[in-house]
């Protein structure tokens, strides 16, 4: 049987390297991708097939999946989309070039990569595209209205391919995590320091729990998850014969799509709010 491949963005830390790692330990053919050239040194001395994958570079994403198809002989039979930054702060208090730039990772090159991967899976006649969105792709949280509104796009545009690719073999599943522990946060801080200017923003004061948690806080979140959650995830998507439409993962994740629909919008406000 010839061992199957996959295709993951934003492998280097966290959910991505987890996956990269856990789908090589069954064995998938993983292709590991970051932004880095030496993160992906880190991960081919651990034994991965990783070379640079800019999501903000058009050439880049060909020329990674170019490899791809090169070391294949044409063929790949999924793709993972996790890349993806945070950017925190007040939605009043983000520019619009701070917009611009979260999405053109977190959505334009994801969409980008996966129209270009679609064009193998359709020649092929199969395979399986797995968008990370999160429990923020579907309710809000204050403070994360960039990152949020990244995930919200995402999953309107995984709905609507995942109809639009029926019958086509490819099949199109959003993963979507809750509190999972990684380096998003860490990760978040300089383009935090980059575009928000806390000091001069109407709800300076209020920024001080932010920057709390931001910069201080290590403890994990009470529902907190490791990685290897969203990794047992990926595998049920790619391995079921027919993949469920979302995979929710984390207990918060799972009791807010219950809530998002039972509840009126004012109470749900309310206890978002509180979040």
């Amino acid at each position: 049987m010839t061992q199957r491949s996959i295709l993951i963005t934003g492998c280097s830390s966290g959910i991505g390297l987890n996956a990269a790692l856990g789908l090589h330990a069954k064995g998938w053919r993983v292709f590991a991708t970051c932004r880095s050239v030496e993160d992906c040194e880190r991960l081919a001395a651990q034994g991965l097939e990783s070379f640079p994958l800019d999501l903000d570079s058009p050439a880049s994403i060909q020329s990674a999946l170019d490899q791809v198809l090169a070391r294949t002989g044409g063929t790949l039979d999924a793709l993972y989309n996790n890349g993806a930054f945070a950017c925190p702060g007040a939605v009043e208090d983000i520019p619009r070039d701070a917009l611009r730039s979260i999405f053109e990772t977190n959505l334009f090159g994801t969409h980008d990569l996966t129209c270009r991967v679609i064009k193998v899976m359709r020649k092929q006649g199969h395979g399986r595209i797995l968008n990370c969105s999160s429990v923020l792709g579907f309710v809000g949280a204050k403070w994360r209205g960039a990152y949020a509104s990244t995930k919200f796009a995402m999953e309107g545009l995984t709905d609507i391919l995942r109809l639009e690719m029926a019958g086509t073999g490819i099949h199109v599943v959003l993963i979507q995590p809750g509190p999972i522990t990684s380096d998003l946060r860490r990760k978040a801080i300089p383009h935090f320091e980059r575009w928000i200017d806390w000091k001069a923003s109407a709800r300076a004061e209020e920024y001080r729990a932010v920057l709390d948690r931001l910069y201080e806080d290590k403890t994990p979140d009470r529902w907190e998850l490791p990685a290897s959650a969203v990794t047992d995830a990926i595998l049920l998507a790619l391995e079921a014969e027919r993949p469920r439409a979302r995979y929710r993962i984390t207990t918060p994740t799972k009791v807010m799509a219950v809530v998002r629909r039972i509840l009126p919008t004012r109470a749900l406000d309310r206890i978002l709010s509180r979040a």
